[in-house]
């Protein structure tokens, strides 16, 4: 059964480049005592995670940070140079922290994976949006297959 708002998000871990390269962040430490707005995307560089998904989020993160989010994050099915990458490509700098989960284990252990084979992509996450509350889901939007409206930034922004 998926995961639903007022679950706790269950222990794994991601990968994130800092200055002193690849850096492993369970998930307990990065929500611990902290609002954080997080959306998943099938995958970086593909078409409307890179035209609409992320750059919403990059647009909207300061009214997010309005809103008593402390921070905003993306994850994806990729490995953190890739995640890197693409986050310098899309000018997430100081906006959106760019979470890699390159097996695919957050949405796994959320009951939110999607298989993409058809696609030569595996196994990723949906596309979704959540606001975690001290690791605890206070919002979550989960998109039907093939579409893409109640994950973006505005949807969330609007029901802070």
């Amino acid at each position: 059964m998926p995961i639903q708002t007022g679950d706790r998000i269950p222990a794994t871990t991601f990968v994130k480049v800092t200055e002193d390269g690849p850096e492993q962040i369970s998930s307990d430490a990065f929500f611990a005592g902290r609002r954080v707005a997080l959306f998943s995307v099938p995958g970086a560089f593909t078409p409307t995670c890179s035209a609409r998904h992320l750059p919403g989020f990059v647009e909207k993160a300061d009214a997010l940070k309005a809103k008593d989010v402390d921070e905003v994050a993306c994850t994806a099915a990729n490995d953190a140079f890739v995640m890197e990458a693409w986050g310098k490509a899309s000018g997430v700098e100081g906006k959106v922290t760019m979470l890699a989960d390159g097996n695919g284990a957050f949405p796994k252990a959320l009951g939110l994976e999607m298989d993409g084979s058809a696609y030569g992509m595996g196994t990723r996450g949906q596309r979704f949006s959540m606001l975690v509350n001290d690791g605890v889901i206070e919002q979550l939007y989960v998109e039907a297959p093939g579409q893409f409206e109640v994950s973006s930034a505005d949807y969330l922004l609007a029901r802070l």
